[in-house]
């Protein structure tokens, strides 16, 4: 299945929930959701009653899948893989997103959204350790350090990003110089720093069917 490439907007509606997924355009009188806070559709506005057990676990693994910008097989794939570690399958998908490579991006404040991470990420801007990284999956271990390389510091959009990291704010787990553009990742991520509303339970009975 193809990564959803139409308005994110749209998404935020279907959810009935912000993900913030267009960046500071969330934040502003002109956020999708916030103007039109139904379901999209014609019929948006009219759907009521209440989901069964199998509708509410499968929006709920659409609404990770799609905040973090994953392809049902790319989900699939991190799910398989928190299964095989041992302790709260859910815990350890929703950290293994979190250690995704665009996901650090867009929580040290280099970006606006995760999206513009994934871009920014392979089109070679960023280095981690000193060594170039163009794949935004790429998962981040503690100890790294992920820098905006030198020649790419003059961009716009990075800058931008940086400017309203203090409205966003700072996971515990990673600590930003921004003068020199980068970034440590000083603890793997635990549940509590996840402060966005998910159920991820409902994804692993989802996925045990």
């Amino acid at each position: 299945m193809a990564r959803y490439i139409g308005s994110v907007c749209r998404i935020c509606r279907r959810e009935n929930e912000k993900l913030f997924l267009k960046g500071d355009r969330c934040y502003s009188d002109k956020c999708g959701f916030d103007r039109r806070s139904y379901a999209p559709g014609e019929q948006g506005q009219r759907r009521k009653g209440k989901d069964s057990d199998y509708g509410i676990q499968l929006r709920e693994k659409q609404k990770v899948k799609r905040m973090y910008g994953l392809s049902e097989k790319q989900f699939r794939l991190f799910f398989r893989r928190a299964e095989q570690q041992k302790g709260i399958t859910g815990t350890h998908l929703l950290i293994l997103l979190e250690r995704r490579l665009d996901n650090v991006l867009y929580r040290l404040g280099f970006v606006s959204s995760r999206s513009q991470g994934r871009q920014l990420a392979r089109h070679n801007h960023i280095t981690v350790n000193g060594k170039k990284v163009n794949i935004p999956s790429y998962l981040i271990k503690q100890g790294d350090v992920v820098e905006i390389r030198e020649k790419s510091r003059n961009i716009q959009a990075f800058n931008e990003a940086l400017d309203a990291v203090v409205r966003r704010g700072l996971p515990q787990w990673l600590e930003l110089e921004k003068q020199n553009y980068k970034g440590i990742v000083k603890a793997y991520p635990v549940r509590e720093d996840i402060t966005t509303p998910i159920q991820e339970q409902q994804i692993v009975e989802l996925y045990s069917k």
